[in-house]
């Protein structure tokens, strides 16, 4: 009985020093977690969803004499046009926009850059945007454009 008695014990004060930690970390979780929820950062990065992507060659003297590679090679001037879709809920600033563009051989155009441009303002819901990028002239149409995405924050963020 005397045995019986020590385990139980020893369970006992094992147990209450089970819940004890799990009422503290529980209690941590929900103030972090809660915290987190309920008061986003203004400056929270907010992914936006982008469709219906095409391109054009630039109008006008928008890419007159444009040059790529640190002013070597010239290059053709392109904009890129699509629709973005801004659940958020929130105005979203300064969007760098995200992309692959490959030539008509299947060959990247721009081998070293994703981010293409940036858009300053994403109303909630969907709108248009549009960017200007310069490829290589030497690189065949038609160009296929792949992977297409936004990211910007859901308050005024200095640049």
């Amino acid at each position: 009985m005397g045995l019986f008695m020590a385990i139980t014990k020893h369970q006992t004060d094992y147990l209450q020093k089970f819940f004890q930690i799990f009422k503290v970390t529980l209690l941590s979780l929900l103030l972090c977690g809660g915290m987190a929820i309920l008061s986003a950062p203004a400056w929270a990065n907010v992914q936006i969803k982008l469709t219906n992507i095409n391109y054009e060659p630039c109008i006008g003297d928008a890419g007159k004499n444009m040059v790529t590679g640190g002013g070597v090679m010239s290059a053709k001037c392109y904009t890129i046009k699509g629709k973005a879709n801004n659940t958020s809920g929130k105005v979203v600033y300064n969007a760098d926009i995200f992309g692959r563009i490959y030539d008509a051989n299947g060959n990247d155009a721009m081998p070293e850059r994703a981010r293409l441009g940036a858009v300053e303002e994403i109303p909630v819901g969907k709108s248009d945007f549009q960017i200007m990028v310069a490829i290589p002239a030497e690189q065949p149409e038609p160009l296929e454009l792949k992977q297409f995405k936004a990211s910007g924050f859901a308050g005024k963020v200095r640049r």
